[in-house]
């Protein structure tokens, strides 16, 4: 093992680390303001909601050549992989969205 796999497993330990302290902190500190979980969990279920509809509505094609391996792709992976891009899709709209709405409504005040 050297030095590259080392520095490469530390990285993975911190962003484990930073994971689990980003999902569990704002939660220990939201126990003192139980609204705040209420909306955190409208969001979590929207978001959800939000995947199933897209995950509905996109295709299980799948091309003979991804079939194969290296891919070795089925028709459900397709169909959530196609709902995942579809979410991404939606969401990033609505991140755009917002912000020119947020721009706009700063420079009419």
């Amino acid at each position: 093992m050297d030095t590259y796999d080392i520095l490469l497993y530390g990285s993975y330990l911190l962003i484990a680390i930073g994971a689990v302290l980003a999902i569990v902190l704002p939660l220990i500190n939201s126990l003192d303001d139980p609204k705040s979980l209420l909306l955190t969990a409208v969001s979590i279920v929207g978001i959800v909601v939000l995947f199933f509809i897209a995950y509905s509505v996109s295709g299980n094609e799948v091309l003979p050549k991804f079939e194969a391996e290296p891919f070795n792709l089925t028709p459900q992976g397709s169909q959530v992989v196609g709902g995942m891009l579809i979410t991404t899709y939606i969401l990033s709209l609505v991140a755009i969205g917002s912000i020119l709405v947020t721009e706009v409504t700063k420079a009419i005040k």
